[in-house]
């Protein structure tokens, strides 16, 4: 699985630089943060109305283009994949499996400590 991911993330990076007019990833980073960023929440959606429709078949596909869409955003922030993996294994220790940070007494989630990521560092 986290093979599969890598390819992609590595197939982001060489598109990113390609013509806009024949490739996907680069029209994205063409348009920038703010359309990369609606594409996963538009992704995140259509996933989670399939999946409260019992529609498994649809769910699948909705979560390949999730997961396309956030690893063509993590990639214009230099996030690669094994910094995803390293948060959930750092997750599973503190807390016994990779759940979500518990929230504060306020109500707020606490932060993940800041890393450095090893990324390629993303497009001007």
């Amino acid at each position: 699985m986290s093979d599969s991911l890598r390819r992609l993330h590595a197939a982001v990076l060489d598109s990113r630089l390609r013509d806009p007019a024949t490739s996907r990833t680069a029209k994205l980073f063409a348009d920038g943060l703010p359309k990369m960023a609606k594409k996963v929440a538009e992704e995140a959606v259509e996933l989670s109305l399939e999946a409260l429709q019992g529609n498994r078949p649809a769910a699948i596909l909705e979560s390949a283009d999730l997961i396309y869409n956030l690893t063509v955003l993590w990639t214009a922030l230099g996030i690669v994949p094994a910094d995803i993996w390293e948060e959930l294994d750092r997750r599973e220790r503190l807390y016994g499996m990779a759940e979500k940070l518990p929230k504060r007494g306020d109500g707020q989630r606490r932060k993940a400590p800041r890393q450095r990521s090893t990324a390629i560092a993303p497009l001007p």
